[in-house]
């Protein structure tokens, strides 16, 4: 199936701004990228990016009328660098909502976006806004997924098409309830938002009336549009619509179908995840109701729902679309009045690149806080997507994946080995020789898969491990020319096939 990723579009660019609301800022971050102080947009604060990020330049775009959140933008012109990379401390488990927003505003003197990768907790999608910012509109990305770990990496990447510098506008890292979009398997897919939007409105809605800054965009077609005499309760939803967007709906004539083409763009062949919002207009009584079957494409999507002034959602957690797409409502013969709907989301299925294990990442991390002059490109996830691992680390294949080789020969890195590193259970080989580490060599006991060992060329003190020789696949130690005391130990020493060498350099008698 394709995986085709459509680009959802935030705004045309204001040239005057709303007047801010003083209400509580949603969970989660809002970032400012490139700027250098808080800025209000709407009624949202976003702060400054500087401590999740320690790479890229900042600019600011000078366009009259251009709103605060558009005006400065973070970019990265290095060449060494495969990947620059966001870390959010998240709650491992959680939902969140993503956004990334992007526009250009010829902050390098060019006329045209650059065209690059955008790459979160290792999934990698294509960014490419030239066709919005042609328009005069900013571009965002919205993406729906679970925290797989404690740190939530997101990256920009130059690829084949890329001729200037990836860049970025801002960024929204949000928490979702658990309830909403609930029944996607998150451990195999995310979701990519196409549309969003409120049937019958004339006005987009977002933070306040949406808690978690879900742009629900207007639709007016030459349906007939009615206005809700009854409220709904949010909460009552697993998505929480806000309580606005069935203010109004499009319907039909009684024993009429109610046809709505939607979205207004054709989608490549592959799984959605779709959902409908529907209530009945008016004055709650006995009577306040409708029932009417929901077809998608012809296919019939829910027979016999009963839209009451309580309102009802329906949806399809995978539902095959492609080429553009029509929704009928076909009511049934005993309905007093035609069919109603308020509002629709539709969702593509983005199948995970995989995930690298946790404990891996954290050893990582580990690493990259116990190393001085470590490699450039040591940001966001160590293995995924695969052209973008880190240097000198090798990863295993499958949807689980593992670091199974460390090579920073001389790589001119110092600092000391962590004792976690022994938590990267899967590694096969492990080769930091001709460096300027310190320390003592932790125990390595629990590196049952351990089949070379080079730390040779270092400033490594303390006596070596007796743990070695207990390794059942280890074949080669070099350990020379470092500050190691003691005796080598036995089980080491007389170990079958070993190459073993701890000579010169060391006080260490075999």
């Amino acid at each position: 199936m394709s995986t085709s990723i459509f680009l959802l579009w935030l705004v045309s660019i204001p040239l005057t701004i709303h007047a801010a609301i003083n209400v509580n800022q949603p969970q989660g971050f809002l970032l400012n990228c490139g700027g250098n102080e808080k800025i209000k947009q709407d009624s949202l604060t976003y702060g400054s990016d500087d401590r999740f990020i320690k790479t890229g330049n900042k600019t600011e775009i000078k366009q009259e009328g251009l709103v605060p959140l558009l005006s400065s933008v973070r970019y990265f012109p290095d060449d060494a660098e495969e990947k620059f990379c966001y870390n959010f401390p998240v709650n491992k488990g959680r939902k969140l909502i993503i956004k990334t927003i992007y526009y250009y505003g010829g902050f390098d003197g060019g006329t045209e976006p650059p065209i690059f990768d955008q790459i979160i907790d290792g999934t990698k999608w294509n960014i490419n806004t030239s066709a919005d910012y042609a328009d005069g509109l900013s571009s965002y990305y919205e993406v729906v997924m679970v925290a797989h770990n404690k740190v939530l990496s997101i990256c920009l990447a130059k690829n084949e098409h890329t001729t200037s510098n990836p860049f970025i506008s801002a960024i929204e890292v949000l928490y979702l309830d658990d309830s909403l979009y609930n029944t996607t398997d998150f451990g195999k897919y995310a979701l990519v938002t196409l549309a969003r939007h409120s049937f019958g409105s004339h006005d987009k809605l977002t933070f306040p009336d949406d808690k978690y800054n879900r742009h629900w965009d207007p639709l007016v077609d030459d349906n007939p549009v009615v206005t809700s005499q009854a409220l709904v309760t949010p909460t009552t939803f697993w998505n929480m619509p806000p309580e606005k967007v069935f203010e109004n709906s499009v319907t039909a004539s009684r024993g009429k179908s109610l046809v709505v083409n939607w979205p207004n763009f054709p989608l490549p062949k592959t799984y959605y995840y779709l959902a409908l919002y529907f209530q009945d207009n008016r004055t709650p009584s006995p009577y306040s109701w409708r029932v009417f079957d929901v077809l998608v494409n012809g296919v019939k999507f829910f027979s016999n729902l009963n839209a009451t002034t309580s309102g009802v959602t329906v949806y399809s957690t995978t539902w095959p679309l492609e080429g553009e797409t029509k929704i009928t409502l076909v009511p049934a013969n005993t309905s007093p009045v035609g069919p109603v709907i308020a509002a629709g989301e539709l969702f593509q299925l983005l199948p995970l690149a995989g995930r690298t294990l946790t404990r891996d990442v954290s050893v990582m991390n580990d690493l990259t806080k116990s190393f001085n002059k470590k490699p450039q490109d040591w940001h966001g996830d160590p293995c995924l997507p695969k052209d973008k691992s880190w240097s000198g680390v090798i990863c295993s294949s499958g949807m689980n994946t593992r670091i199974i080789s460390l090579n920073l020969t001389n790589a001119g890195i110092s600092g000391s080995l962590p004792p976690s590193i022994s938590k990267l259970t899967a590694l096969s080989h492990l080769w930091l020789g001709s460096n300027e580490l310190t320390g003592q060599i932790p125990d390595l006991s629990s590196l049952q898969n351990l089949e070379t060992l080079h730390l040779e060329n270092n400033q490594l003190e303390g006596s070596i491990p007796e743990s070695l020789g207990k390794l059942p696949k280890l074949r080669e130690v070099f350990l020379q020319n470092n500050r190691l005391k003691g005796s080598v130990p036995g089980s080491l020493r007389n170990k079958n096939g070993i190459n073993l060498k701890v000579s010169p350099g060391n006080e260490v008698s075999s």
